[in-house]
């Protein structure tokens, strides 16, 4: 017997930024069956906890979770296992409700916007095409800063690469991790989804992005609407 699906809920925020930057795994798009698969099956290989691994996981430089692992084995050959086996899973993303129709319409617009993932360029440009979202105006990734979440040098860069304070730009985040980067970096933070934690206190929340709406103008700030 079919049920009807759940309203989504009303728009509790205003979007007033001047750039968007957005997270991937989780709060884009959801890739949370096939990154745990990937993380078990690398337990079982290389003979560590799964439960432990996928604790701190998420959210992290996979080279991070590696080395605190397997601190005496050789992290890019583990590296490279995990990253292959990432990628024959990766059929299995699935855009956010409503993501794609907001990036979409940030595209459109020709808004500023970034996709600052964890993940390396390879895998999040595979996922990206798999769930069907647009290419980002700036897109940072692991292989571009010295340090992972929750450093917020991939704030810091994407930031400057739109050419906009950090300051004046609204982060959306769904770890722990993120969000930490995101407050770092002196951007305000939403969390996407149902993170909790210290840093997440006070922050406003986004279950999806099926009501949100934007707009662009000339002055600061540059993207305005609601979600």
């Amino acid at each position: 017997m079919s049920t009807a699906a759940s309203p989504s809920p009303a728009p509790t925020a205003a979007i007033d930024a001047d750039a968007l930057l957005f997270d991937n795994d989780g709060t884009l798009v959801d890739t949370t069956s096939a990154v745990d698969q990937a993380w078990r099956d690398f337990a079982a290989r290389f003979g560590v906890d799964p439960e432990e691994v996928l604790s701190v996981a998420h959210g992290v430089r996979a080279e991070e979770t590696i080395r605190r692992f397997l601190p005496d084995g050789d992290p890019a050959e583990a590296a490279a296992w995990l990253d292959a086996r990432e990628l024959e899973l990766v059929h299995e993303t699935v855009a956010l409700p409503g993501a794609r129709e907001l990036l979409t319409r940030l595209t459109e617009l020709g808004a500023p916007w970034a996709i600052v993932t964890s993940a390396n360029a390879l895998l999040v440009g595979a996922r990206l095409e798999a769930a069907g979202l647009p290419t980002p105006p700036v897109l940072v990734t692991a292989d571009d800063v010295p340090a992972g979440k929750p450093d917020p040098a991939c704030y810091l860069l994407a930031a400057a690469q739109l050419n906009v304070d950090p300051a004046r730009c609204v982060v959306v985040e769904d770890t722990a991790a993120g969000v930490r980067a995101g407050l770092a970096a002196g951007a305000r933070v939403v969390v996407r989804g149902d993170a909790v934690g210290p840093e997440t206190a006070g922050l406003h929340r986004l279950a999806d992005y099926r009501r949100a709406t934007v707009t662009l103008h000339e002055e600061s700030p540059r993207i305005r609407g609601s979600w």
